[in-house]
């Protein structure tokens, strides 16, 4: 029975995974209000490695339009302002020598459908991730099964992880809703 216990916990983690990868890539799609996570995956090089520009200055949002970069080191601020240019953020920083500026535009109906569109697509990866995890452990199952555990055992473990994958999808479905509420609200 244990075996049966470890493929539900891994399945339960693998949706997990997917499910927080989910909300990870979902924070970093700008939606038209300031938010600090849009430059989560921008890197700077500091003394010889690329690191996260959280690493090397505080990142802040005084208001709803408007995100502030103060770098730890005044050396730092024009590594930090090439490597938000450089970036896919799409937002034009300026430096005024002791902070950075990001005006967040608003965003046009056009490029908020993109986004939504862009969210359903990360939104569908962590549905594959989920079903991927559920056939891993169906099979995993089916496996224990033919190894010697009964088979109402396998069919009720079976039922388990399908309500398991359910509950996960809904979770999908609920965080891409409400991502797409943020987007679409002017």
């Amino acid at each position: 029975m244990s075996i049966v216990k470890n493929v539900v916990e891994h399945a339960e983690e693998k949706m997990l995974h997917a499910l927080t990868y989910l909300e990870d890539a979902l924070s970093r799609i700008r939606a038209g209000k300031a938010n600090i996570h849009i430059l989560d995956g921008v890197k700077v090089e500091y003394y010889g490695s690329m690191v996260p520009i959280s690493n090397v200055a505080t990142v802040s949002t005084p208001d709803a339009k408007t995100i502030t970069v103060l770098a730890w080191e005044k050396a730092m601020m024009k590594p930090i302002e090439k490597a938000i240019q450089d970036s896919d953020v799409g937002i034009t920083p300026e430096n005024n020598g002791e902070i950075i500026r990001l005006g967040i535009p608003p965003l046009t109906e056009e490029r908020r459908k993109s986004l939504v569109k862009q969210s359903r697509g990360e939104a569908e990866n962590a549905k594959i991730g989920i079903r991927n995890a559920r056939r891993d452990a169906n099979d995993g199952i089916k496996k224990a099964v033919k190894e010697g555990i009964s088979e109402d055992d396998g069919k009720e473990t079976e039922v388990a992880i399908q309500k398991l994958h359910d509950k996960y999808l809904k979770k999908v479905e609920d965080v891409l809703a409400a991502k797409e509420k943020e987007i679409m609200t002017v």
